[in-house]
């Protein structure tokens, strides 16, 4: 298997447990409202939307969880996905940023 194989299968695990972690974490009226394609899909939209973001001259981005989720929103609606409540949104917004530090202390 190619370095490059391995970095796509690493990536595809480490989604994988950020979808489920996001799951758990997500209050239950939350959790009937997504499908675990739709987390993947979020997932996707949240890390092109932190990509985008410019770092601060310390090399920092400040990360406004609200406004990620109306991002999020807006994003669905434009490309078809569908029409999802900010609120709801902000739980999966949550949910990452909360995988993400967890990773980040391991």
């Amino acid at each position: 298997m190619s370095g490059f194989e391995e970095e796509l299968l690493l990536d595809a695990e480490d989604n994988a447990r950020a979808v489920s972690y996001i799951r758990a974490v997500l209050p239950q009226e939350s959790k009937e409202r997504f499908t675990d394609d739709d987390l993947y899909y979020f997932l996707d939209l949240i890390y092109e939307y932190y990509a985008a973001m410019t770092p601060d001259a310390a090399g920092f981005i400040d990360i406004d969880e609200q406004q990620t989720a109306a991002h999020l929103q807006a994003m669905a609606k434009k490309e078809g996905y569908g029409d999802f409540a900010t609120e709801d949104l902000l739980f999966v917004v949550q949910g990452e940023s909360e995988y993400a530090a967890q990773q980040a202390d391991e």
